[in-house]
């Protein structure tokens, strides 16, 4: 298991705020909620709670992962914002950058998922036991200099390491991911080339349209 080693902390990174809601960028190689020892305990969650005490999670991103994350400042917002997420009425897009060049140039990859509890926290493509797991995919732009793609993800339901397990399925790997890459696009990047760049939800208090879109690091 690879050391813990958070980005340093130089304020939170604000996309959107209101009375109601928090949306941040999270950088890569910070964990969103607690793990588990005492070195784990610096977490997207707990720097925000020290600007807004309040503040609870309504999803996560991998720690590897950036980009943005929605959270409430009161448990009746983060009661109806989970329901839009487990209803599934939220917009969701990533960016990525994976290995090779990516035909047909758009599509669903539909592929149930389970844990592999062996290998934990790794997921695996099953069949017969997995959960229903479906990723739309487009690709935005071909490099052929390294032969890597830019793709646009849009997961359809939002299961753990979904979108890295897709495409580590469809044979291209996203560059610099440690869990299901191989040799070659580990070594292709420092960090997982995976951003989660906008964001689509109806306001609980109103009801309009918030329509959020994070700049891409990479």
């Amino acid at each position: 298991m690879l050391a813990y080693h958070p980005p340093e902390h130089s304020g939170l990174d604000i996309l959107y705020e209101d009375d109601y809601i928090l949306v941040v960028n999270k950088p890569a190689g910070l964990l969103s909620v607690p793990g588990r020892g005492p070195e784990k305990q610096d977490c997207l969650i707990s720097r925000v709670q020290l600007t807004h005490p309040g503040a609870l999670i309504v999803h996560r991103l991998d720690m590897a992962t950036s980009g943005i994350l929605v959270l409430a400042l009161d448990k009746d917002t983060h009661r109806l914002l989970s329901q839009q997420f487990q209803q599934r009425v939220i917009s969701k897009q990533y960016i990525a950058v994976v290995k090779g060049h990516l035909k047909p140039e758009q599509g669903l990859i539909d592929m149930p998922m389970i844990c592999d509890w062996p290998n934990r926290p790794k997921q695996i493509i099953d069949e017969e036991q997995g959960k229903p797991a479906q990723t739309k995919y487009e690709v935005l732009e071909y490099t052929e200099g390294n032969d890597t793609s830019r793709v646009l993800l849009k997961p359809i339901t939002g299961r753990t390491h979904q979108l890295r397990l897709h495409c580590q399925y469809i044979g291209h790997p996203i560059l610099g991911d440690e869990l299901y890459g191989d040799n070659e696009s580990k070594k292709s990047s420092a960090r997982l080339l995976l951003h989660a760049s906008r964001i689509c939800f109806e306001h609980i208090q109103n009801g309009k349209q918030i329509d959020i879109a994070c700049e891409i690091p990479f």
